[in-house]
Formats: C-alpha cells, sequence, structure tokens
C-alpha cells in the first residue's frame, strides 16, 4: 500500500510544477481582465468667447461692508463671457455713490463690466455726469461735470474716466473739447491732450437790490 502511495506522489509531483504555472496563468488572467483601467485624465477645455449666461432688464447694485450703497448697474441685457470674465451690457446705466454721498451718472448704448463692475467701458453716446457739489448753507463748491464721447473708460473705485478719443466737457457754464482726456475726481485734476479747445462763460454779476 505504502509503495503504490508512494507511486502514486511521484506521478504527481512530476506534473506539480505545470499545474502550478497553469494556476499562476489562471491568475493573471484573471487579473488583468478585473483590473480597472484608467483613461488619462482628459485635457481641460479652453473657455471659447461664447457667452455662458443672459441677464434682461437686470438691475444690479453693490454694498460696502457697512452696507452703504456703492453702484448700481443696469441694462436692457447683459451677456457674460468667460474666457475673459466680462459682461458685455446694451443700453447701460449706471448710478454710483461715493463715500461723501457724491453721486455720480453713466450710461451708453453698449458697456463692457469687469466681473467685479470696478471698471466699465462706455461705447457710443457714452455720457458721464457728476453731480453739483454745495457745501451746508447750499452754496456751489464744485459745478456740475458732464463728460460725452463715443468711449469712456469709469473706473468706479478710483473715481477715474479716461477716454482716447475726442471728448466734449462741460463744466457748469464752460465747454471743452479735446482728442483724449484723463479725468481724476477724487484730485480734481483733468488732463487734455491733443487739439484742446474751450469756451469760457463769465459769470452773471451779482444784482444789487
Amino acid at each position: 500500500m505504502k509503495s503504490l502511495l508512494r507511486a502514486a506522489w511521484e506521478q504527481v509531483s512530476i506534473y506539480l510544477p505545470v499545474l502550478l504555472m497553469g494556476v499562476l496563468a489562471l491568475g493573471t488572467y484573471w487579473l488583468v481582465r478585473n483590473t480597472p483601467i484608467f483613461a488619462p485624465a482628459a485635457a481641460p477645455v479652453a473657455a471659447t468667447h461664447e457667452p455662458d449666461y443672459f441677464m434682461r432688464k437686470f438691475s444690479v447694485k453693490t454694498f460696502d461692508s457697512t452696507g452703504r450703497l456703492k453702484s448700481e448697474v443696469m441694462g436692457a441685457e447683459a451677456r457674460h463671457f468667460p474666457d475673459t470674465d466680462t459682461i458685455e451690457i446694451t443700453k447701460v446705466r449706471i448710478r454710483s455713490v461715493n463715500p461723501d454721498g457724491l453721486i455720480t451718472t453713466a450710461s451708453g448704448d453698449r458697456g463692457l463690466s469687469n466681473s467685479d463692475g470696478s471698471e466699465v467701458q462706455l461705447f457710443d453716446n457714452a455720457i458721464v455726469v457728476r453731480d453739483a457739489v454745495t457745501n451746508k448753507s447750499s452754496s456751489m463748491v464744485q459745478p456740475r461735470l458732464e463728460l460725452r464721447s463715443d468711449f469712456l473708460h469709469a473706473y468706479l473705485n478710483t473715481e477715474r474716466v479716461r477716454s482716447n478719443m475726442p471728448v466734449v466737457i462741460t463744466r457748469g457754464t464752460d465747454t471743452f473739447t479735446a482728442d483724449s482726456m484723463d479725468y481724476d475726481n477724487l484730485d480734481r485734476v483733468m488732463q487734455l491732450q491733443g487739439r484742446v479747445r474751450g469756451l469760457l462763460v463769465p459769470a452773471p454779476a451779482p444784482s444789487h437790490k
């Protein structure tokens, strides 16, 4: 009996390496079939200059940390472009209030604003108006100021307006024209370049009763 078992074991041991190789081969095949295949990460798709959302007959207001109204932007239609993160506005109107309560309004047939509304470019029939400034006794400190051009670039946070195109400036009763302009409302400085012309109207003499 022992001799038969020994003979059988010897026969099995001859084929044992072959059996082991077969088992390993089956195991490798199973792993290959069941291992998930990770596709290479897709390359990021570049944003195109196509609007990703629209607004119609809208009004957007911004406030400072104390809740004071800083600005309000209105328009007939707005389109946001993700590649430049800008908003194109049709029939844009802007109302800006500085910390002293002084109101500046702006409008244009078309406008282009950055994402936070701190910069707005006005195109075609662009107008920026700063209200007259008076003191507590209602005496005039600064007359009304109006800027007109086919292009005005307004920086609302720094109260600056620039243009590289011909402009018409009306300050009170005085009128100026120039080929380009850089106006700083905080420093009360206006730089005019190119062909600069001005019409100064004398203030009326005070009446004596």
